[in-house]
């Protein structure tokens, strides 16, 4: 007999014997309580059921959330200003390209790609790697003034 031939003994505990008279200490309700659907036999409650507590699902709301102060971009790679053979990039050049869906809405300017000639662009916000981009390759970076919308436009 070698070490690695040694097994773990199995479980020698022995199963709960209910129902055998008072003496046992498990007799009569056999540790089941009195009445109820708990202490009849069958029964088995589901993995959620809190006790009548107002469960978690019929809690929480469902309605969703909707940040009020989120500030969404329209996202625009310095790849796809590359492309764009014109030498002065603004909103409406590229609307009018099909690189962003609308002229007013915000627009974020992104460093992936590379771009070799340079080129003027007009935004609203540029990350710090599209702003090193296009200045290194001779270009430059204009951000957009806001129009302040009239008291009539709320």
């Amino acid at each position: 007999m070698e070490a690695y031939t040694l097994k773990k003994p199995e479980s020698i505990k022995r199963r709960k014997r209910v129902g055998r008279g008072p003496g046992s200490g498990h007799g009569k309700t056999c540790c089941r309580g009195q009445d109820g659907q708990g202490s009849r036999s069958g029964y088995s409650r589901r993995p959620w059921f809190e006790g009548g507590q107002m469960p978690l699902q019929r809690r929480v709301p469902k309605r969703g959330f909707n940040n009020l102060f989120k500030k969404e971009f329209q996202i625009v790679n310095i790849e796809q200003i590359s492309k764009l053979k014109e030498s002065e990039i603004d909103p409406a050049l590229m609307k009018k390209s099909g690189i962003i869906n609308d002229a007013d809405k915000a627009i974020k300017i992104l460093g992936n790609g590379e771009i070799k000639n340079s080129k003027k662009v007009i935004a609203d916000v540029f990350s710090k790697s599209a702003q090193e981009k296009l200045i290194a390759a001779g270009g430059s970076v204009e951000i957009r003034e806001k129009i302040q919308p009239s008291k009539k436009d709320k």
